[in-house]
């Protein structure tokens, strides 16, 4: 038999003596190589996918997967997986980073992942920003949601990677826990944050308890989709009403240090970006539909300059919805603004690159969508859209930034539209029938020919960007 836990760096293998019959069994101990364990403790490990692959496999040594094989989308050396989305959050932790190795051609899991290095320290200013929603895709269970980044790490093997001119960045429409319900099916609005109270439980899993941190399964995300070739972000609200300290209503006179410590943390994860929610409001309230105070622009320049200092990098990317191109946001330290430009147009979008190609470190670009989409587009529309967002420009060098969520790439069932699931839990009329895992996962996206189709313009979309000169 096996004996897991950890003596010195090895796994005991315990096996029979040889003996004369009928004499009691005699256990040894000794030790293989092949059970080398390349991790210590539970929480803060820093090869977190060795020990996510340990822990769901039992093997040190991903197997080429054949699965992935059969399902790429190849264009270059750029590879990625065509399939339906239910059939790959159906695989297990194990199967995706089998997956993943096999994707990128890696024979075991490198000791250090770096994030990858697309444009710089301003890369954020050229990147298309993807966001996906844990929650939506988590595993649903006996009224509990875990697993989102389990679920996210499957997901993400069907996003086109980054191009060589321009970032594809993940955002998370959360990482830290909601006021209510958190990690239950009566979760509510993710538009509101607890901070300091560690990692949402819809992102968690449950079966990693007592084996891997939390903080070390955001990591372990990171460092894939690192591996894969994104940059990876978070979603952060910044109105007052919607945030609060461990419990704490939220004072911006009070708490500016625990928000500033909150997204330092974030970027301490692996996370390379952060999306900052109603950020146009801090210079114009017109259109406000958030709760309480926001930060003055002196106040939110300080927040973005402590960031940067706090951790050191100079390479980080912040976002701000709806911000437009007035140079103040760009004097705030914001690296892109959204929904700026008529996407619908790609001479419009053109127009605002040249427009905007003074700007190297701060630009505002168009969208596909945002979080406030109920599923109104068409796919000609979103086709339409994706395309201005990707080619809207003269010269490359001038991209501008884009937004997406990830419907845009899988579309969602008819009963799912973006700002229910960030309201809301998903349940399907009323009922607990989307509780039941396997249905939820069926659920969540369209599988039938047209949605297929759509995917696969898609792809060849983001196909004829990815070597642009």
């Amino acid at each position: 038999m096996k004996i897991l836990p950890i003596t010195g760096f090895y796994i005991q293998r315990q096996t029979p003596k040889k003996q004369e019959p009928g004499q009691p069994q005699v256990l040894q101990t000794t030790k293989n190589l092949n059970y080398y364990v390349p991790f210590m403790g539970y929480y803060g490990d820093n090869q977190p996918v060795k020990k996510l692959y340990w822990i769901t496999s039992r093997s040190n040594i991903p197997k080429h997967d054949n699965w992935t094989d059969n399902h790429i989308y190849e264009y270059g050396y750029k590879k990625w997986i065509n399939a339906y989305p239910n059939e790959v959050l159906k695989r297990t932790p194990a199967e995706t980073i089998n997956s993943i190795m096999t994707l990128t051609g890696k024979k075991r899991v490198p000791d250090y992942i770096p994030s990858p290095d697309i444009g710089g320290d301003m890369w954020g200013r050229h990147a298309n920003y993807i966001e996906i929603n844990p929650r939506l895709i988590a595993k649903y269970e006996n009224g509990k949601v875990s697993d989102g980044l389990l679920n996210t790490m499957k997901l993400m093997t069907m996003i086109p990677p980054s191009s060589d001119n321009a970032a594809n960045c993940i955002i998370l429409s959360q990482l830290y826990p909601s006021f209510y319900g958190d990690g239950t099916t009566q979760d509510e609005t993710l538009y509101h944050v607890n901070l300091h109270d560690g990692i949402s439980k819809n992102l968690t899993a449950r079966g990693l308890d007592y084996k891997m941190g939390d903080d070390e399964q955001v990591k372990a995300f990171n460092d894939l989709a690192h591996l894969l070739g994104f940059k990876t972000g978070i979603r952060m609200p910044i109105s007052s009403g919607q945030l609060r300290v461990k419990g704490e209503d939220f004072s911006w006179q009070k708490h500016e240090k625990s928000y500033i410590d909150a997204c330092v943390w974030a970027i301490e994860l692996g996370f390379d970006a952060i999306y900052f929610d109603s950020a146009k409001h801090i210079i114009d309230m017109n259109g406000y539909c958030g709760i309480g105070e926001v930060p003055n622009k002196e106040q939110m320049a300080y927040i973005l300059h402590k960031i940067r200092e706090q951790t050191g990098r100079s390479n980080l990317a912040f976002i701000g919805e709806k911000c437009s191109d007035n140079p103040v946001y760009q004097q705030m330290g914001f690296t892109a603004g959204t929904h700026w430009g008529d996407s619908a147009n790609i001479e419009h979008v053109k127009h605002e690159s040249r427009k905007q190609a003074c700007s190297q470190d701060y630009a505002a670009g168009p969208e596909v969508s945002n979080d406030n989409d109920y599923g109104e587009k068409t796919f000609e529309e979103r086709l339409l859209r994706l395309n201005s967002c990707l080619f809207g420009y003269d010269n490359p060098k001038d991209k501008l930034p884009s937004f997406m969520q990830i419907n845009d790439i899988l579309p969602f069932s008819p009963f799912i539209n973006t700002h229910q699931v960030m309201e809301h839990t998903i349940q399907l009329n009323g009922s607990d029938a989307w509780t039941e895992c396997e249905r939820h996962l069926d659920g969540i996206f369209r599988n039938d020919n047209d949605a297929r189709n759509y995917t696969q313009k898609v792809y060849q979309i983001f196909s004829n960007a990815m070597y642009k000169n």
